[in-house]
């Protein structure tokens, strides 16, 4: 079997790679344990100081990388950029803090002879998606890093030059050779890496399926799970909302990444008196978006990752109708070989249809009308999933009120929903367990001692 990089722009191969073997894998997975070993004793200093030489790599090539994004999933290049810019502030940002995340403490309240110590436990496996290819990586392996730990990253098939790359820019940085490994193998191989015995635990991010397999996998052999699995985030705006901020913030949401990020809106959940005039703005500013070249400086929104992503969206397009859902805009593939789908908007959608809770991952806008906030918050919690959601509003103290009855791992009033290195990011429900960036997602892979002097 091989891995193909696909440009989605033009539906053509740029690039293959073959899959490991099982005998190949083990012994990539045997030489990370014994680097690991190693690792876990470098100083700290020593650590930081990669996580700061990986930065200026990062920045170095970043017009490279941008367009190396582009090629394999298809974002606007402009988009790719500021992706590959996060990367290298969140190297800094755990150089910066890490230190301090992980230093030995006592509890308060604790006796004075106890200090509790964070140790590096060994190899993380990281199961990576395609949507953000450099930022999903980085935000995982530089914490696990510092932390002592080592990474065999097995990334999404169709960006595997993303995973050459990232593995090269950390050698690069000096990081020892077998630390950090991208591991180019079929999904099947997950479960044996899982069974390597110097893998101590996995991080994923992706679909419900795949969280569920990976999280089974890693339970039978003892090993820990942290997991993002996606989300069918509410956008509540009520009748008092300011819709001159409210309106492109939605569009943003909903279009960046060609609608292909789990933590952006999804159902737009609109109070009864403000419904109309939000409805017939957000189709305006939709039509507006500029589909096209994702490597043209003009260009808005490219394609999406691939022909199959588009068929996938089109298919829960199709049964939205059948639900008794009316598209007000767009609803069907654009015309060429690339991978296109315009902004569309959809109405009338059952609440209680299973399409309507799903995770659309595309440039789909499904609204609903709420007659009261009550009603507001039972659609938005109407879903199984659980990682973003938003309320719009001109009283903070009402909107903080509603966010606190929003069943979700974050909640923004009065702006768009995002990651922060500085903040705690994971969802609760079908969105997953667990937590990246922060001290807490620094702390999901380390040992927690105890140790007491008397």
């Amino acid at each position: 079997m091989i891995l193909q990089s696909v440009n989605p722009a033009t539906n053509r191969v740029e690039n293959t790679f073959p899959c490991w073997s099982l005998q190949t894998t083990a012994t990539v997975l045997d030489d990370m344990s014994e680097a690991w070993s190693r690792w876990a004793v470098f100083p700290m200093r020593e650590r930081v100081d990669m996580l700061c030489e990986a930065a200026r790599e990062i920045r170095a090539r970043l017009e490279p990388l941008a367009v190396l994004i582009t090629h394999e999933m298809g974002k606007p290049l402009r988009e790719a950029r500021l992706e590959v810019e996060k990367c290298a502030m969140i190297c800094e940002h755990y150089a910066a803090h890490g230190p301090q995340y992980l230093a030995p403490m006592r509890p308060h309240g604790a006796p004075q002879d106890a200090t509790v110590v964070f140790e590096p436990q060994g190899v993380v496996l990281a199961v990576m998606p395609w949507n953000f290819p450099f930022w999903q990586v980085f935000r995982i392996a530089a914490p696990t890093l510092l932390a002592g730990n080592g990474v065999a990253l097995k990334h999404a098939p169709n960006v595997p030059g993303c995973a050459e790359v990232i593995e090269h820019i950390f050698l690069s940085a000096g990081l020892p050779e077998n630390v950090f490994r991208s591991l180019f193998i079929d999904e099947d191989v997950v479960e044996p890496v899982l069974s390597h015995p110097g893998v101590a635990g996995v991080s994923l991010t992706g679909s419900c399926g795949a969280g569920s397999s990976v999280a089974a996998a890693a339970g039978r052999y003892l090993k820990k799970s942290v997991l993002e699995l996606g989300g069918s985030d509410p956008f509540i705006v009520l009748p008092d909302a300011e819709l001159d901020k409210a309106v492109p913030t939605a569009v943003a949401s909903r279009c960046r990444n060609a609608g292909q990020a789990c933590i952006a809106a999804k159902r737009f959940i609109l109070h009864r008196d403000i419904y109309d005039e939000f409805l017939e703005r957000l189709i305006f500013a939709m039509e507006d978006v500029r589909v096209g070249d994702p490597l043209r400086p003009d260009t808005d929104m490219g394609p999406l990752a691939s022909v199959y992503q588009r068929d996938r969206l089109q298919n829960q397009v199709d049964r939205c109708v059948e639900a008794g859902g009316c598209i007000l805009l767009g609803g069907s593939p654009l015309p060429g070989a690339g991978a296109f789908y315009p902004p569309t908007v959809i109405a009338d959608v059952p609440p209680d249809a299973d399409v309507a809770g799903e995770e659309l991952f595309g440039p789909v806008a499904l609204v609903f009308r709420a007659e009261d906030e009550d009603e507001a918050v039972a659609l938005a919690n109407g879903t199984d999933f659980g990682l973003g959601g938003a309320v719009w509003t001109a009283d903070t103290k009402r909107g903080l009120a509603l966010a606190a009855r929003i069943r979700a791992g974050s909640v923004c009033v009065n702006g768009l929903v995002r990651s922060d290195p500085f903040l705690p990011f994971g969802g609760t429900r079908s969105s997953g367990y667990g937590r990246e960036m922060a001290e807490y997602g620094l702390r999901e892979f380390v040992n927690i001692k105890c140790v007491r002097t008397g």
